[in-house]
């Protein structure tokens, strides 16, 4: 499928609504759990493991199935960092930060059941050094990750973040 086809099918998909999402920070080895992510139009983003809440179910169980999806791990949820709303229409999300232990597996990519098998738009997973992250080009890097000093200040982090988002009036 074009790029093209792939940015319809996001915005089909998950545009012109409010979606909240949760999203796990794993920490191992001084690195941080990342997937790279096709965004269309050839956008990449880089951002943690995460994805929308299915009504009816506990943000920790959405996060487990979201990682299980994604990485072929089975996490614990840990405790609750901050919140992060992304805005940049026709996408519109609140992103619920986690901190998330491995329980057991190994990682390993998965596929995004929401989208069909020709419009996958998970490309790659990998362990993330804090140099490795900061050399991502911040337009492919998402934005709670970008100019970090350290992992550890992740975990610091508590309350509402808004990071360049546009208004829709």
């Amino acid at each position: 499928m074009s790029k093209d086809e792939i940015s319809k099918e996001i915005e089909a998909k998950f545009g012109n609504q409010l979606r909240t999402r949760v999203n796990g920070i794993l920490i191992e080895d001084n690195k941080l759990l990342m997937v790279k992510h096709q965004m269309g139009n050839g956008r990449i983003l880089w951002s943690v493991p995460g994805g929308g809440m299915n009504y009816g179910s506990t943000a920790k169980d959405n996060l487990k199935r979201e990682y299980l999806e994604e990485t072929s791990l089975e996490i614990e949820v840990g405790k609750y960092l901050f919140v992060h709303e992304y805005l940049k229409p026709p996408l519109h999300a609140m992103e619920h930060f986690f901190e998330v232990k491995r329980i057991n597996g190994n990682v390993k990519l998965g596929k995004d059941p929401e989208l069909t098998g020709t419009n996958q738009i998970l490309l790659e997973i990998a362990w993330k050094s804090l140099e490795e992250i900061n050399s991502i080009p911040s337009i492919s890097l998402h934005q709670v990750f970008w100019g970090i000093k350290s992992l550890s200040e992740l975990g610091l982090w508590k309350g509402y973040f808004n990071f360049e988002n546009i208004s829709i009036k």
